[in-house]
């Protein structure tokens, strides 16, 4: 899955990120909340731990899931570009079924705007 996110910060620790994901015959748009928190001593390098829902469109079908992302991001110092690495996993509801996959993960590669 690929696509353009923003993420834009509330204030130093909490932040909301928007995205619109395609691949697989789908699309996938996604709102996520998410704490963030720098590593003491290591300049550029934070955590973020999050929650939102994601809605998918395709195939003749809609599906909604929740997601929890847990990743790590780097901020190349004097550079906007940033390096993010993290876990999703992800409660899918189906119809009437609801299923877990923790098998998610995400690379990111973002311009960042300071």
């Amino acid at each position: 899955m690929v696509g353009p996110h923003a993420k834009y910060f509330f204030t130093p620790n909490h932040a909301g990120e928007a995205a619109v994901l395609f691949g697989r015959g789908a699309t996938f748009v996604h709102g996520v909340y998410s704490y963030n928190s720098a590593f003491p001593g290591v300049n550029g390098l934070s955590w973020h731990l999050g929650a939102g829902p994601s809605v998918a469109f395709g195939g003749g079908t809609t599906l909604f899931t929740l997601m929890a992302p847990l990743g790590v991001e780097f901020v190349i110092p004097k550079a906007p570009i940033a390096v993010s690495v993290d876990w999703r996993p992800r409660y899918f509801f189906i119809e009437n079924e609801t299923y877990f996959d923790a098998s998610r993960f995400g690379l990111g590669l973002r311009y960042t705007i300071k």
